[in-house]
């Protein structure tokens, strides 16, 4: 089997109507020229993992060797100046019993089954999203899965082929291997995670936990004690961050000082109506008094429905009023809903020692 990263940008894919910057893991048998592809993000090794293990369960076997370039995601450079393979490359190689070969440095001919079948792929799948008349999916999961019943249809064309080398393949009777990496990270006071040089909001209920990090190709997880507390999509190169401010306004009204300094204010606006809000809060009150009002208006929003806040919101601001956090309370508070009394009913039971005295009777 050859596997190779290829881009797939040039497709035009979009998630949602937004533009989705991916990769396809390749892989090809070059006898029948069998094929499977995965989705990705980046030429790591957990999408390497990812491609492979789910070409060899797609395919239901498993063949000899398994060949590469000379990417990083599967090996490194040695004191020598040659390139060895990585730990965990290997540990995978010997999880299905493959043994692992890569081309010569500057050599991409040797892996030219596969290189070839990258551009053949793409210009198939150019030709389905013509007759699909879209490039748009709603989730990745859905364009993944449309892209593997497009591989499956060109596979079931080179079944005479894949029968002779399935014939001599070994069966797959191993498991899965994880497809993520782990690692143990400490909740700072800002209810932040620090990952691969990203940050993260997290739940404040997990500041001075350390928590373990579950590393995917395109998200991570976050577990306390073996429960699952976040998922969220994972961020690509470093310096960047995702934050909710769901998770950070316990600590920030607790300090309303810092949000002026916040390095992350900017997450703190989840639409343009709180953007304005705190535009006029700044024109109403000195600026203090305006970021506590504004904390107090954020924090109404994650007890209560964000949606109904903003609704709240756009109608006082519509009015040219200072909108307020006291000013939008009655707006957004639940209804109370009166219980009502209900009288206890009187237990009976002379009934049922009725019942009794008949049975000694009998």
């Amino acid at each position: 089997m050859q596997t190779d990263f290829t881009h797939a940008s040039t497709l035009g894919i979009t998630i949602g109507g937004e533009a989705f910057a991916h990769q396809l893991c390749h892989c090809v048998l070059p006898y029948s020229n069998w094929e499977w592809a995965t989705v990705c993000q980046s030429e790591s090794l957990p999408a390497l993992r990812r491609g492979v293990q789910s070409a060899l369960f797609e395919l239901g076997r498993i063949p000899s060797y398994h060949q590469t370039d000379n990417s990083t995601a599967a090996t490194h450079d040695l004191r020598t100046g040659k390139r060895g393979f990585n730990e965990e490359y290997l540990a995978m190689m010997n999880h299905f019993a493959m043994q692992p070969r890569t081309t010569g440095i500057g050599e991409k001919e040797q892996n030219g089954d596969v290189e070839a079948s990258n551009g053949v792929l793409k210009r198939r799948l150019e030709q389905h999203l013509l007759l699909r008349g879209s490039r748009d999916f709603d989730r990745v999961e859905d364009y993944e899965q449309w892209l593997c019943e497009k591989v499956r249809a060109g596979n079931r064309l080179r079944t005479t082929k894949v029968s002779e080398e399935l014939a001599v393949m070994r069966p797959l009777i191993v498991n899965r291997l994880p497809e993520y990496r782990e690692e143990t990270v400490l909740v700072t006071s800002w209810s932040t995670v620090r990952i691969k040089r990203n940050t993260y909001s997290v739940p404040s209920r997990l500041i001075g936990e350390n928590v373990r990090v579950h590393l995917y190709e395109q998200h991570l997880e976050i577990y306390l004690g073996g429960i699952l507390q976040l998922q969220t999509e994972r961020l690509r190169g470093e310096g960047g961050h995702r934050i909710n401010y769901r998770h950070v306004i316990w600590s920030l009204v607790q300090k309303p000082g810092a949000f002026a300094r916040y390095r992350y204010r900017e997450d703190l606006f989840p639409s343009l109506t709180f953007r304005r809000t705190y535009d006029v809060l700044c024109e109403h009150l000195e600026s203090r008094r305006a970021d506590v009002e504004y904390l107090r208006i954020l924090h109404l929003a994650a007890s209560t429905m964000e949606s109904e806040v903003e609704r709240a919101l756009e109608q006082l601001l519509d009015a040219g009023q200072c909108p307020t956090a006291q000013a939008i309370k009655p707006a957004v508070t639940p209804e109370q809903i009166e219980v009502p009394e209900l009288e206890e009913p009187a237990v009976d039971l002379s009934s049922y020692d009725g019942l009794l005295t008949a049975e000694a009777v009998l």
